[in-house]
């Protein structure tokens, strides 16, 4: 079965607030000096849960947390410090102090989206490994700058996409990889529908907030709550919506599953619905058909439950994101080795980029793979908002006869913020 590196099946994520005593040296935990030395940029709710998993591992020792919201880097600080049972981690409000670190050996960055690229090119810059959650980037040529980073100084990447060590995930990939299916024709990614907001008028930034850093290289805009944290995926100066979102899972698992992740689509075509005003701008309804010069088609859903679906001459095979997987015939489930619906969010994925920084293999979600699958979601995105089907050669990178989708592969960066 395809899985990761040390993949504990029984492995518990660990809660909220919550860490165990190997964090803190107990329980035969791995001395100090031996441990891989760990910075979080981005600790607020994705990258709080991220640290916390990454401090169950007994080689990983977090020593400073990084965050433009003083409020968010004070509850990572707290966390750390009663997980190690010392006042050592440091907090910082500016990445590139952390990135100067001579005795940080990687970062997680988990911060919103547009900011991305730009923090793992200059932790490659600095020598640093880097965990940094999903999408790569928020256009196709920020990807594409990334994953070459990470080939020119060596580091290791992983993208976040966990769902590829979880075994409930990863069994369906290897039955559409394993010829059981017969010859795929038609791979389904249901994401759900985007959300939309009304109008939000300015307020004032919330003291300890350094909103011009939030906003980076995004455009200049007033501050309202709902531009920021955990909203601001519904945005399209700083995100995809639901397409780079649970697309950025979902897609890739695709594209594994057909054996396509250095390649891509050449050809999309789709129609969607957006918010008619206020500050969220991603599609809402959607449909986007993409086809690879195999043939086989790729057809992005609105709908729920968020899952992908292999469909082949011989049967089918899905899995949803509840880990439940389904077949037909379900002979396709026999010699299964994972409980259905079981569902081991981090702890694998996290292994297994932690193994490679140690042996300098190329992880299981590595900067190419991400690019690729990330780039499936960005086309999908410029095919909805243009209006008109694209033809795309992932050779080049480029797509042909059509200079407006060109342009939009980038996007310009606020000064002083560039690649």
């Amino acid at each position: 079965m395809l899985k990761c590196s040390a993949l504990g099946l029984g492995t518990a994520v660990a809660a909220p607030y919550i860490v165990p005593a190997s964090a803190r040296g107990a329980d035969g935990a791995v001395a100090p000096s031996e441990r891989l030395v760990m910075a979080g940029i981005g600790i607020g709710g994705q990258g709080r849960h991220d640290m916390i998993n990454f401090m169950t591992h007994k080689d990983v020792q977090f020593v400073a947390v990084c965050d433009v919201d003083a409020q968010r880097l004070e509850v990572a600080r707290k966390i750390v410090n009663e997980g190690y049972g010392n006042t050592d981690c440091a907090v910082y409000r500016d990445f590139r102090e952390v990135l100067a670190r001579n005795d940080i050996d990687a970062v997680l960055i988990a911060t919103p989206d547009h900011w991305h690229a730009l923090l793992a090119i200059a932790a490659a810059e600095a020598g640093k490994d880097v965990y940094c959650e999903k999408p790569i980037s928020v256009t196709i040529a920020e990807g594409r700058a990334v994953a070459d980073a990470v080939e020119r100084y060596g580091i290791v990447y992983q993208s976040g996409t966990q769902r590829r060590c979880i075994p409930a995930f990863a069994y369906p990939v290897e039955v559409a990889r394993s010829g059981r299916l017969g010859r795929i024709h038609t791979v389904h990614t249901c994401l759900g529908a985007g959300p939309s907001c009304g109008i939000e008028p300015p307020q004032p930034i919330p003291e300890g907030f350094d909103y011009d850093l939030w906003l980076g290289p995004a455009p200049a805009e007033p501050y309202t709550p709902r531009r920021c944290h955990g909203s601001f995926r519904w945005i399209f100066d700083y995100s995809g919506g639901k397409l780079t979102d649970i697309g950025a899972h979902f897609n890739d698992l695709a594209q594994w599953g057909i054996d396509t992740e250095m390649t891509g689509p050449v050809e999309y075509d789709g129609h969607a619905t957006f918010p008619e005003e206020g500050l969220w701008d991603t599609p809402m309804y959607y449909s986007v058909v993409c086809r690879y010069a195999s043939g086989i088609r790729l057809v992005m859903h609105d709908v729920e439950p968020r899952s992908v679906r292999f469909e082949g001459e011989h049967g089918w095979i899905s899995v949803d994101d509840s880990g439940l997987v389904l077949a037909d015939p379900p002979s396709l489930l026999e010699g299964a080795s994972f409980k259905q619906e079981q569902y081991d969010v981090m702890y694998g994925h996290q292994r297994n980029f932690l193994d490679c920084v140690r042996t300098r293999a190329r992880p299981i979600a590595n900067a190419e793979v991400a690019h690729r699958s990330s780039t499936v979601c960005h086309a999908a995105n410029l095919c909805l908002r243009l209006g008109r089907k694209l033809f795309w050669d992932p050779v080049q990178e480029r797509f042909l006869n059509d200079d407006e989708a060109n342009r939009m592969r980038s996007r310009a960066m606020r000064a002083p913020w560039h690649l």
